[in-house]
């Protein structure tokens, strides 16, 4: 869990700028990049039926998290979900296999790392930028096991958390980082108390704009009053109101194909 300060310094400092899309063709006034994370797996279903409801293709970064239903979210028992998603035409990213998070840059081009899943859970540990990027790429393995399919070559830190080297090492195996817009942060990580649903809500339809990348998980444990069930129809309906449409990181003028290569 970061704090809001963590994301603005993250979304400022860019790793990747996060180019405006050109407005659409037609009705179309801008165009918003919707993302989900896994965590929790709770709000799954939800995510994939109203995502289906509205005909919008959206973009998933994977890590093989814990469950509600007591498994991981890249075990075989996912597959038929994933593979239905895929059918759907959604595009997606790696989240790192472990859920390893950034530490800090270490000694002799070493990077700091802290998986919060696998048999290191919880461990500090120093990685090579080969280690680092096979970390990555655990996750594109697992997911053409289950799928048949290959991911997008995309990754994003867990809670957004990069340096130049972490950034350098993926993009060595031709991985690249994806960020999210500073309007584009749900905010479904922080306390539901300090910040309701209905305010998250109201923040992301005033301040999103065309270009935006928005960010969101498929499930928080620790939030008490969830985000998705609340607020994903919502949103949707808000900005379809407002003349936005929506696409994956493959249409995105700074991700999409022909800008990035492995």
């Amino acid at each position: 869990m970061t704090a809001p300060i963590r994301h603005a310094a993250f979304c400022g400092a860019a790793v990747l700028l996060l180019a405006a899309a050109p407005a659409g063709a037609g009705q179309c006034g801008g165009t918003i990049y919707l993302t989900f994370d896994t965590g929790s797996q709770s709000q799954a279903e939800l995510i994939a039926a109203t995502l289906k409801r509205h005909a919008i293709r959206a973009t998933f970064f994977l890590a093989n998290e814990k469950t509600v239903r007591g498994d991981h979210a890249l075990d075989p028992s996912w597959a038929g979900y994933w593979q239905a998603r895929v059918a759907e035409g959604h595009a997606f990213g790696s989240h790192t296999f472990d859920h390893v998070y950034y530490t800090g840059d270490g000694p002799r081009g070493t990077i700091g790392v802290r998986p919060q899943f696998g048999a290191a859970a919880g461990k500090r540990q120093q990685w090579t930028a080969a280690q680092y990027c096979a970390e990555i790429k655990r996750v594109d393995a697992r997911f053409a096991e289950l799928t048949g399919h290959h991911l997008d070559p995309l990754w994003r830190a867990p809670g957004g958390k990069v340096s130049q080297r972490t950034i350098a090492a993926a993009h060595s195996c031709g991985y690249a980082h994806v960020g999210w817009a500073p309007a584009g942060f749900s905010g479904d990580e922080l306390s539901s108390t300090a910040y309701p649903n209905a305010v998250l809500l109201k923040k992301s339809l005033d301040t999103l704009r065309d270009g935006d990348i928005f960010m969101a998980h498929m499930g928080i444990w620790s939030r008490r009053d969830a985000w998705a069930p609340a607020n994903l129809e919502p949103l949707i309906a808000g900005l379809e109101k407002k003349g936005f449409c929506f696409a994956t990181l493959r249409e995105h003028p700074g991700f999409g194909k022909g800008h990035i290569q492995r």
